[in-house]
């Protein structure tokens, strides 16, 4: 069995362009492209779901390997970072959120190592871990992958690149991100402010009042308490940015 160079270069072309867009998507999106998850192991991963998406593809194979299959996997590998990224600014809404109730009942100084961001305050590592649950519970990571496959079908590699209107529509999902924050950390904020004000108030009418030894853990106490009885809040607001994000995702994989 003889093989040629110009069938190397068709089977290298053919898994090249669909590793480049898998990998970008792995190395972003949120759970598969954790840092806790090995390096290894998102590599097996790509490489599986691969396999599984080159007979979906029908892309022109590649004459020569050169500068133009390079940035024709650049462009791939653009689509996948892409796609993930907006996922994973559904996790850095809830992200957000956090930080702005910690602010507020006075745990901004309550920080811990998150994996994916660095340091971020403890309750924001608290929505995380929510998000995260539900997240797999309705299992939109399957979801994401499914996306994904399609999009070869749709979107064959080395036919489309992302256009203006693409990366218009990813930076303008930014402003949605902080929607979704506000959305979820709103009503303890409106509450929080509500207790700071009254706090305020006996400060003007008892000036004598150390606030710092009484409003700090009775802020904390009641900011405790508004968020378990608004613990709620989270998956409404979770499932309004998911269904936009989702939506964006499929605008990327389709090239519309």
């Amino acid at each position: 069995m003889v093989i040629t160079a110009q069938q190397i270069v068709e089977t290298v072309g053919a898994g090249l362009w669909p590793f480049a867009r898998v990998t970008g998507l792995c190395m972003v999106a949120p759970v598969l492209g954790g840092r806790l998850v090995p390096i290894r192991m998102r590599v097996l991963l790509a490489a599986v779901l691969t396999l599984i998406v080159v007979p979906l593809s029908d892309q022109p194979a590649p004459e020569v390997i050169g500068l133009g299959a390079v940035l024709i996997a650049a462009r791939e590998m653009a689509i996948g970072v892409a796609m993930g990224f907006t996922v994973q600014m559904i996790f850095d809404a809830m992200v957000i959120g956090g930080q702005s109730i910690s602010m507020s009942m006075g745990l901004g100084f309550a920080t811990m190592v998150d994996p994916q961001r660095g340091s971020v305050p403890v309750l924001s590592q608290f929505y995380v871990v929510i998000s995260t649950l539900l997240f797999l519970a309705v299992n939109a990571h399957l979801a994401l992958i499914g996306i994904l496959v399609q999009s070869f079908a749709l979107m064959p590699p080395g036919t489309s690149a992302l256009g203006a209107t693409d990366a218009w529509a990813l930076v303008g999902f930014g402003s949605r991100m902080f929607a979704a924050a506000m959305q979820m950390a709103l009503p303890a904020l409106a509450s929080l402010l509500m207790v700071n004000l009254a706090f305020g108030v006996m400060s003007r009418a008892a000036p004598n009042l150390n606030l710092f030894a009484v409003g700090f853990p009775v802020t904390m106490i009641l900011g405790f308490v508004i968020l378990a009885a608004g613990v709620g809040n989270v998956a409404p607001a979770l499932q309004a940015v998911m269904e936009d994000a989702f939506r964006l995702v499929a605008g990327l994989a389709t090239g519309d």
